[in-house]
């Protein structure tokens, strides 16, 4: 069977070593190795190398175990600082150990020479794509390690185990677990074949559409939750719904599940005026000669424009020397 396409901030670009998370003589011995690197995730911004060969950076052991050890104030060795609970293991990169740590301060700590802690969102799109999944990998772990301090069941404070990715009650009679979340939502290119429709947020910049999306509810399968967000913000009921691909967005837990939806255009659009201030169906000309702007190519709504419009043939959406996309800025 084929893969689907692949989507930024996914496929293969780590291993995660899962079954080594429960193994704390394993976990010691990464964190001791000086081959070792650390991704390390301040204010939910990730470390780039800044200028014309934009790349992620990745802190060496010796750096990383100063910097805890300043940010921490631990007077301890580098050895027992490093085992302080901001660590996160994600697994091998490139055949090495790799962890997520999460900085704190006021400022940003200066790891590495023309480099700056950078909003991914903006970033994400001139990083190698390997160095970009292993960035939002560790931005969505650390995001939901700081949401998850305190015990939900009975709120005592909780700790970290299996290498960061469980956060346990410490209160002996409770015990309850936590794990990674991740927030369901779908997103949607409809169309009746030659028109796409998309809509617009108001606190969007003028010109800029994209893609129909929505969180998933409880009790809701994803195809019901297709045509429920497409009803409640264009008015619009969808007919057949397939699934195209999916995509890791942890900006700042989603997993963004991407559909293709057929629909009659002569039905009409009647935004909700909550989340959408205008939809409307555009052709592929109006499209390619930048009505409306598109959204940026490191997103899942491209991908889903650019499979409908590629589908008629001829010059495809990538070529297409008047079409305009969101440009986005650090």
């Amino acid at each position: 069977m084929p893969r689907h396409p692949v989507n930024p901030y996914s496929g293969p670009y780590v291993d995660r070593a899962s079954e080594l998370r429960k193994d704390p003589a394993w976990v010691a011995a990464a964190l001791a190795d000086p081959a070792s690197f650390f991704v390390p995730v301040w204010r939910q911004r990730n470390l780039v190398r800044a200028g014309d060969s934009p790349g992620a950076v990745f802190v060496r052991h010796e750096v990383f175990a100063e910097t805890l050890l300043a940010v921490s104030g631990a007077a301890a060795d580098p050895a027992a600082a490093t085992a302080v609970s901001r660590t996160i293991l994600l697994g091998r990169f490139e055949g090495r150990a790799c962890f997520a740590v999460e900085l704190e301060g006021d400022e940003p700590p200066r790891l590495a020479e023309a480099s700056e802690f950078a909003d991914l969102r903006t970033a994400g799109a001139q990083l190698p794509a390997t160095e970009a999944g292993l960035l939002a990998y560790a931005r969505a772990m650390v995001h939901w390690r700081s949401r998850h301090r305190f015990c939900g069941v009975c709120g005592a404070p909780a700790a970290p185990a299996n290498a960061g990715h469980v956060m346990r009650c410490t209160n002996p009679a409770c015990a309850a677990d936590a794990f990674p979340r991740l927030d369901p939502a779908i997103i949607v290119l409809v169309h009746d074949g030659d028109r796409a429709l998309l809509g617009r947020q108001a606190s969007w910049p003028p010109g800029r559409y994209s893609t129909i999306a929505g969180f998933v509810e409880p009790g809701e399968s994803l195809e019901d939750a297709v045509a429920r967000e497409v009803l409640e913000e264009a008015g619009v009921e969808v007919d057949e719904v397939q699934y195209h691909s999916s995509q890791p967005w942890p900006f700042p837990s989603s997993l963004m599940v991407g559909f293709l939806a057929t629909a009659d255009a002569a039905r009409g659009v009647r935004v909700d005026g909550d989340e959408l201030e205008d939809a409307r169906w555009f052709t592929r000309a109006e499209i390619a000669n930048g009505t409306p702007v598109l959204p940026p190519p490191q997103s899942i709504s491209y991908r889903l424009i650019q499979e409908w419009y590629d589908r008629a043939g001829g010059t495809r959406l990538a070529d297409a020397p008047g079409a305009r996309l969101w440009i986005l800025r650090r």
